[in-house]
């Protein structure tokens, strides 16, 4: 009798809590629906700025040097992605701590000079730049540089204040690094960040730029009296020859969707190896790629769920495509369901090309009892070399950046409840076929461990960034 009545208390307080949090849930929707949305919040009030403990205790303040967002939060086109374009550590524990895949080692008695100066004899070619017997690159990059001849790509990325702002705002405000100094734009595009170079006193500026809008950047130089000083090169980095042996400064913004999508990176290594002088600097030089959870059920409703049904017909072949491939747009800020977690941290001055193919154990601490739909990726950036702090954050909540955020949506949706967990892991690696590509694989757990738990839900999907 007592054991009957105490499942029936059970499963009473069972149905209150469901009854509570569907409540709950459809209030939200409700307000939503009553309700404009809300501007994205500032970078101190979002998650961004929520310290993230390591493993060794150390506390990371996720905010960077940029203001609150002035774009609204309805969700922006995605950029136009280049189809066909040719276009990475594991962890010690939950917190995205890295541990380098080749199980090299790093030796703590060493100092950070000695780290930073240690370079091979030979710098490694990327992926993209190797080539056969006959002298052919082994992947058609020519889609890639293709793509960057068009003066539109170039339009948006000026366009992007956060951007050219942060990295004129690095340069300008730093002369006393740029004052007669030899230095490198690897990737220069229109010239922008070689004639910032140029303003803080630099003795010369080697822009190089494989894409035909080298020819462009030549006159936009000449256009503005800054020949003497920038040098505009046309080819690629791995092939070309500089008047000098070394060089001071390197600068590159080479950041791509994902932070790694089109393995400019390898290149920027590359030129590192080969021409950065032992004490010389990279602009920028530290980097943080980032993983937190979404709710988001009207978006993947329009993204996904639309091939079940298209004027009646069934369509839901193409739904897997659309399922494994990673979707780049804006997310808003009160989309978040979980505080963000560190899987990848690069230190310009002494990753390698072969640590950018990487695993990390990822763990979300979830805040609101809600859905969770997809994971979301976004990196900061930051020049440390600068007397004051400069740097830039992509996540939601923050201004507006033309790299938006990656979303990866999950084959089932979770009813997730604030102060559990969703654990897991992530594989990132450069594509076999096209090394500009990334092949994205996430591994996650739920299992939520109050009273009236469900059991846990496991998933995995192999994303494909194109």
């Amino acid at each position: 009798m007592q054991t009957t009545e105490k499942n029936n208390d059970e499963t009473e307080t069972l149905n209150q809590l469901s009854q509570k949090m569907a409540q709950e849930l459809n209030l939200q929707q409700q307000k939503k629906m009553r309700k404009p949305q809300q501007e994205p919040r500032s970078m101190t009030a979002a998650v961004l700025a929520a310290p993230i403990t390591s493993s060794s205790g150390d506390t990371r303040i996720h905010s960077l040097d940029h203001k609150s967002s002035s774009h609204g939060t309805k969700r922006a086109a995605p950029r136009a992605r280049q189809s066909n374009l040719p276009t990475r550590c594991s962890s010690n524990d939950a917190t995205g701590e890295r541990t380098n895949n080749s199980d090299m080692v790093v030796d703590s008695t060493n100092s950070e000079d000695d780290k930073k100066f240690s370079r091979p004899d030979r710098p490694q070619l990327p992926a993209h730049a190797k080539k056969d017997a006959k002298g052919n690159t082994l992947t058609s990059s020519d889609y890639y540089f293709d793509s960057y001849s068009h003066f539109s790509i170039h339009e948006e990325m000026l366009k992007d204040s956060v951007r050219t702002g942060t990295y004129q705002r690095a340069i300008l405000n730093n002369k006393h690094l740029f004052k007669d100094k030899v230095v490198l734009d690897v990737g220069c595009g229109t010239g922008i960040l070689s004639m910032f170079a140029a303003q803080a006193g630099a003795k010369a500026v080697y822009g190089v730029e494989m894409a035909s809008i080298a020819v462009e950047a030549e006159k936009i130089v000449r256009a503005n009296g800054l020949q003497d000083v920038v040098k505009i090169i046309r080819g690629k980095v791995e092939d070309i020859e500089l008047p000098h042996d070394k060089v001071d400064v390197i600068i590159s913004e080479w950041m791509g969707y994902f932070l790694l999508y089109e393995s400019m990176l390898d290149t920027v290594i590359y030129a590192r190896d080969r021409w950065l002088k032992k004490d010389g600097v990279l602009f920028p030089d530290k980097s943080t790629l980032y993983l937190a959870a979404i709710e988001d059920a009207e978006y993947k409703q329009e993204k996904i769920h639309f091939w079940e049904s298209v004027y009646g017909f069934n369509m839901s072949c193409i739904k897997e495509q659309a399922m494994s491939e990673p979707l780049v747009d804006c997310v808003e800020y009160q989309a978040l369901v979980s505080r963000a977690c560190p899987i990848l941290t690069i230190d310009l001055y002494t990753v390698t090309i072969d640590e950018l193919d990487f695993s990390s154990m990822f763990s979300l601490p979830l805040t609101v009892n809600s859905y969770c739909h997809a994971f979301i990726a976004y990196f900061d950036v930051e020049f440390s070399k600068c007397h004051v702090k400069v740097g830039l954050s992509t996540g939601p909540g923050c201004d507006y950046t033309h790299w938006k955020q990656t979303v990866f949506y999950i084959d089932h949706e979770l009813l997730v409840h604030a102060q559990e967990r969703i654990t897991g892991e992530i594989t990132v690696k450069r594509n076999a076929h096209n090394p500009r590509d990334l092949d994205i694989k996430i591994n996650s757990t739920y299992a939520p461990h109050h009273q009236y738990a469900l059991p846990p839900v496991r998933q995995q999907r192999l994303y494909h960034l194109r």
